[in-house]
């Protein structure tokens, strides 16, 4: 019985072995569906703008003596509805507040779906919370209207003043209306009108592009596809009817995409972003300062007279008194540190990792980080882009 418990465990432990030797040999691969690397021309979103006013603002709209766009919109709305001889400069509403509504009109939408549309002032208002959007005309870069936007915003921030204080949260004269527009044009593009069907890449990039045609060459044949530059693949369609059936079937493919070796750093907060394949040749680092702190102090002489021979004289550090002065003296203290920083050697071919762990060896935060960075790539060896935005 104890010799079958022993050969039990023995071959649990050889299993377990062997399963932990494959997952170790085997590399695992950050594969990707197409549609999240790419997408297809023609298969795309169009923006949409539009002019308009939000009514029904608590005293936060804008103020008509600084915004006049703002009561002249007021003062021709109002003559469309049958109110004429209307004198602008007698306008004084504050519940008024001029927008501009933006939107994205989706691939394929259909007259009367509707879509989300963001609320923006264009004036002095202090808040669009509690807000109503009026019929507002959304066009196209042609000028021509493709939807129209109505309904009562939602401002995710909020403003509170008195007398003397004001407290402010988030944005509150941006607002979203979900679901407020009204699709009234559709654009006129069919997939059945294409020969062939173009994927462009988001990073356009040679390997990248290699290993989509190859995923797609797999699934439909060689002959069907190929590659145009380095972020364009077009893939041909035998049959007009059968290129909605193409896309279904190439966006799903899994791929592993290529990426560049870059160093992305942020001075404004101290953000450094290095990819998986930089690489630094042989270097020697060293990171030292040189801090001076001057500290001014003032000290106040108070003297006072004192009699000595018939005359006066003046001691410091006793009472005011009549007939002595005040007296400012100024002292400066400097304190200079100088940090002396050891060398770190850096091997070649240097990892992320291993430059990870040199530069937090020698102890150095972001911002010497960031001048380490910009010293090896001056030094030609750093092997990667280096973006500083």
């Amino acid at each position: 019985m104890v010799a079958c418990r022993r050969a039990a465990l023995a071959i649990r432990s050889a299993l377990a072995f062997a399963v932990l030797a494959l997952l170790v040999a085997t590399p695992v691969a950050a594969e990707v569906r197409i549609k999240d690397i790419a997408h297809f021309e023609g298969v795309r979103e169009n923006h949409l703008i539009g002019y308009g006013l939000v009514v029904g603002l608590l005293g936060t709209g804008d103020k008509l003596t600084s915004s006049p766009f703002t009561r002249e919109s007021i003062r021709g709305m109002l003559e469309r509805l049958g109110v004429a001889n209307l004198d602008g400069q007698a306008l004084k509403t504050k519940n008024t507040a001029a927008v501009m509504v933006t939107a994205k009109l989706p691939p394929f939408a259909r007259r009367g779906s509707p879509i989300d549309i963001t609320v923006s002032s264009l004036g002095d208002a202090t808040s669009l919370r509690g807000g109503t959007l009026l019929i507002t005309p959304l066009t196209g870069a042609d000028g021509e209207v493709y939807a129209v936007g109505q309904g009562p915003v939602a401002a995710s921030g909020y403003r509170v003043d008195g007398n003397a204080a004001s407290v402010v949260d988030g944005v509150p004269t941006i607002a979203r209306i979900e679901n407020g527009a009204i699709v009234e044009r559709e654009i006129e593009f069919s997939l059945f009108q294409l020969d062939s069907i173009r994927i462009a890449l988001n990073t356009p990039d040679f390997t990248t592009a290699d290993r989509v045609r190859e995923a797609i060459a797999k699934h439909l044949g060689s002959s069907q596809v190929e590659v145009l530059d380095s972020g364009t693949i077009e893939v041909w369609v035998g049959d007009k009817r059968d290129a909605p059936e193409t896309i279904m079937a190439v966006e799903n493919l899994l791929v592993t995409p290529d990426t560049v070796a870059r160093v992305v750093i942020d001075e404004k907060s101290g953000t450094i972003v290095m990819g998986a394949d930089v690489r630094i040749a042989q270097v020697a680092i060293s990171q030292g300062g040189l801090t001076v702190r001057v500290r001014e102090n003032y000290n106040v002489s108070q003297p006072y007279p004192v009699s000595v021979g018939g005359g006066t004289a003046v001691v410091s550090g006793a009472p005011i008194s009549i007939g002595g002065t005040t007296v400012v003296v100024p002292e400066t203290e400097i304190d200079i540190q100088e940090t002396d920083g050891s060398f770190t050697i850096l091997k070649g071919d240097v990892s992320l990792q291993e430059l990870v762990d040199g530069l937090n060896a020698i102890g150095v935060g972001a911002r010497q980080t960031i001048a380490i960075l910009q010293a090896i790539k001056a030094a030609g060896a750093l092997h990667a882009d280096l973006e500083i935005i």
